[in-house]
């Protein structure tokens, strides 16, 4: 039988010239004019083209995407819930029904008593096919909920209170909030943030209870269109925290949450370059800072004077500090020591405490602690075969208590399974991290495949953590490793500066000499390796498979940011000003602007063979527009010298994340695989 033929994207004739050099850019029509509406028929037209063709293809593979799409249920516990947590009086926590692709939301009285049912997104989510909940926050009295949702995928939310007496949604304040809310002290008002048209969130409101929501007052506006604004509370609740932030900069402002209209008091003015956070305990500010040190330090002030910073915790090359809370009687930090997760507790009489853990390689978080104080401090802790678990840590006994391991029905043996975390020479010479799982009995002798996953930006960590679907590779011979290349911020501060700007081709190299490493190891071999990323880890795809690619069997490509030039110089698009500090403005030097031309996978697309390539997007994503992806994919086909399939999946009601319902999802992960398996079988040809 004769495969179907792919779509064939017409070509045009766009271009432009920048600092003296013209750019060819043949598929700039798939970006509809009216966006972020898409009705262009021709463009509508393609894009369900490119999705028959996957479906056509992928036919084939329905059996196995059946089989995996079944384990991968079948290591989900279907009535899977949260560990409660306190909040004053009451017990939250959150549950899914057998078969519910949403959660629902509970509460109790500590006293004891019965469940009460605050939300439930599966009745929210009826009837549509894409669904996120956002916000969620019961007021300090206990008798609000102010919650937000998502129906499109585009991240522009409906903002919604509900009185917990009755059940019933008492106003909807707006469609277009974005991010968190705080309530005041009193219960009767709440602050959120509005998206603008660009997508942005500019805007700082405080709606009264009550009050009709077009007269919410203006509290703050950031003008600066590079700057996102958001809003949060200190720990214990007092202050109400206004952040303006870029990626390389910050700047924060407190409000009484007493009384949110009183002037705001700004901690420091940002200054190019700082970065700082703050919490609140009693009439101290505890700052997080990297104002004198690339790995942050941390500084005291008092509320009254919050720019006057004491020294607290010096910065130190060895220790990256990255969070802090600070409970009642103790404080709480976050931080990493040679790539390795520390949560390090500090008592006011000066003394210090770090939590030990059962393993020698793991990812550890605070979790969810809502209280001003944690006697017994929420953690979250999984390694690469270890599921993920949930910890009380007694501070009193300095003893962790096990609270939950994450359930896997269909069974699970960790002993079956083996961990590794290797350095791999850069070609600078550089150490580079890498975490590798696999199925013990692995052959290292390059007879067995090897999938490498990457990110690299932002200053993203990817912790070594546990995955149920990986089990579905790992049991079928693939070794799978992360490779914490720079710029993210596993070693460090200096390791996220060390993959942006001028030293962005860091990021790249870092992964291809990675996957050698792995090869030379007895880890999979040159053509018989896959990859994966997606976002800014697209862009690491894009780039690793333009560079050499005869490594790779198959690439996976999630949404990803690979129109790089043509995004960076429209200032127009959601991100862009905010990127700018990332990879430089090839608007206004032409330096970047060459740089990146030849960086940008859309731009260095050449005829040559490529390996089979699967290619995702949503046509509401905000972040990474549709037609980055399905420009890309049009450029390949024109000029790949292979034989390799090619297939493009836009997802026409969703956004950034894909498919929103739990199991939705599993299925795009087990076509992800099946099309893995497909490759290393040969049975991936166009």
């Amino acid at each position: 039988m004769t495969n179907p033929r792919p779509p064939v994207a017409p070509v045009g004739d766009h271009r432009f010239t920048l600092h003296g050099i013209t750019v060819q850019d043949p598929y700039a029509w798939l970006r509809d004019k009216a966006y972020p509406k898409v009705n262009d028929p021709d463009i509508l037209a393609y894009l369900n083209a490119e999705n028959a063709y996957f479906e056509q293809r992928m036919a084939e593979h329905a059996p196995q995407v059946e089989t995996l799409f079944q384990e991968l249920k079948g290591r989900l516990k279907e009535d899977e819930s949260s560990v409660p947590w306190p909040d004053g009086e009451w017990l939250y926590w959150w549950a899914f029904e057998a078969g519910g692709q949403y959660r629902n939301w509970y509460r109790k009285p500590r006293s004891g008593g019965p469940d009460q049912l605050l939300l439930s997104e599966p009745a929210l989510a009826k009837g549509k096919d894409y669904f996120r909940l956002g916000t969620f926050a019961v007021s300090p009295d206990g008798r609000r909920l102010a919650y937000s949702h998502d129906s499109d995928g585009k991240e522009r939310f409906t903002l919604v209170i509900r009185d917990l007496a009755t059940g019933q949604d008492s106003a909807t304040i707006t469609t277009e909030s974005i991010g968190a809310v705080a309530w005041s002290a009193d219960s009767m008002a709440l602050l959120w943030t509005r998206a603008s048209a660009e997508w942005r969130p500019n805007k700082l409101y405080l709606h009264r209870l009550g009050t009709a929501p077009e007269s919410d007052a203006l509290l703050y506006e950031e003008q600066d269109a590079s700057y996102w604004l958001s809003v949060s509370t200190t720990q214990d609740r007092r202050w109400i925290v206004v952040t303006s932030s870029e990626s390389d900069t910050s700047e924060q402002q407190l409000l009484d949450a007493a009384d949110p209209l009183a002037p705001a008091r700004i901690v420091r003015p940002r200054k190019q370059g700082v970065r700082y956070s703050v919490d609140a305990s009693g009439d101290t500010l505890y700052v997080l800072t990297n104002d004198d040190h690339v790995n942050f330090r941390i500084a005291t002030a008092t509320v009254s004077t919050p720019g006057d910073w004491a020294p607290l915790i010096p910065g130190s090359a060895q220790v990256y500090l990255t969070e802090l809370t600070a409970f009642t009687r103790y404080l709480a930090i976050e931080e990493r020591v040679a790539g390795l997760d520390q949560i390090r507790l500090r008592f006011p009489d000066g003394s210090e405490r770090r939590i030990a853990f059962p393993e020698a390689s793991y990812t550890a978080a605070i979790g969810t602690n809502a209280e001003a104080d944690a006697p017994a401090l929420r953690l979250d802790y999984s390694s690469m075969v270890t599921p993920r678990t949930v910890f009380d840590y007694d501070v009193a006994a300095n003893h962790l208590v096990t609270r939950k391991v994450q359930p896997i029905p269909s069974g699970y043996d960790a002993s079956l399974y083996a961990t590794e975390r290797l350095m791999a020479p850069a070609r600078d010479g550089t150490l580079v991290p890498v975490s590798v799982v696999y199925k013990k009995g692995y052959k290292k002798d390059g007879s067995q495949p090897l999938h490498v996953y990457g990110y690299g930006s932002y200053g993203i960590a990817i912790p070594p953590g546990f995955s149920t679907a990986r089990l579905s590779l790992l049991d079928r011979g693939f070794a799978y490793a992360i490779a914490h290349v720079r710029g993210g911020d596993d070693l460090g501060y200096q390791w996220y500066l060390d993959g942006k700007l001028a030293k962005r081709g860091t990021t790249f190299d870092d992964f291809l000499d990675v996957t050698h490493h792995l090869h030379s190891q007895g880890f999979g071999r040159p053509g018989f390796t896959s990859a994966s990323g997606g976002s800014a880890g697209g862009w690491l795809m894009g780039a690793v498979v333009n560079q050499e690619p005869g490594l790779w069997r198959a690439i996976v490509a999630h949404v990803p940011f690979v129109d790089i030039v043509n995004t960076m110089v429209d200032e127009s698009l959601p991100l862009t000003p905010g990127e700018w500090p990332q990879w430089g403005d090839p608007r206004t030097d032409p330096e970047v602007f060459q740089r990146l031309l030849q960086l940008s996978p859309y731009d260095a697309t050449r005829a040559q063979a490529y390996p089979a390539m699967l290619i995702t997007g949503g046509l509401s994503d905000p972040r990474v527009t549709y037609w980055e992806p399905a420009k890309w994919t049009a450029r390949l086909r024109a000029l790949k010298t292979d034989a390799n399939l090619l297939l493009l999946k836009i997802n026409m009601g969703a956004g950034h994340g894909g498919k929103s319902g739990r199991f939705d999802s599993l299925r795009e992960i087990a076509e992800e695989y099946a099309f893995l398996l497909a490759a290393f079988d040969g049975k991936t040809k166009a």
